[in-house]
């Protein structure tokens, strides 16, 4: 069974109730650890709570990190 931490993350909010996060998370299995960034999309339930509608990860490669980061804001 896989345990999902969140390490640290950000939101920003946009339209009605809406909200992208990008956080640096770890899987946590019974024989090690995997951190990696992921980048969701989501909205605010009428209680108040976070729904996730789709999640993309990226792995902790700095190579990939650099080219998502540089691509995002080039497009």
């Amino acid at each position: 069974m896989v345990q999902f931490e969140t390490i640290k993350a950000e939101e920003v909010k946009f339209g009605n109730s809406q909200f992208i996060e990008v956080a640096r998370k770890k899987a946590i299995v019974e024989n090690g650890e995997n951190e990696f960034i992921s980048i969701s999309r989501g909205f605010y339930a009428q209680s108040g709570d976070k729904k996730y509608r789709k999640s993309f990860t990226v792995p902790l490669d700095q190579n990939v990190i650099d080219f998502v980061a540089k691509t995002l804001k080039e497009v």
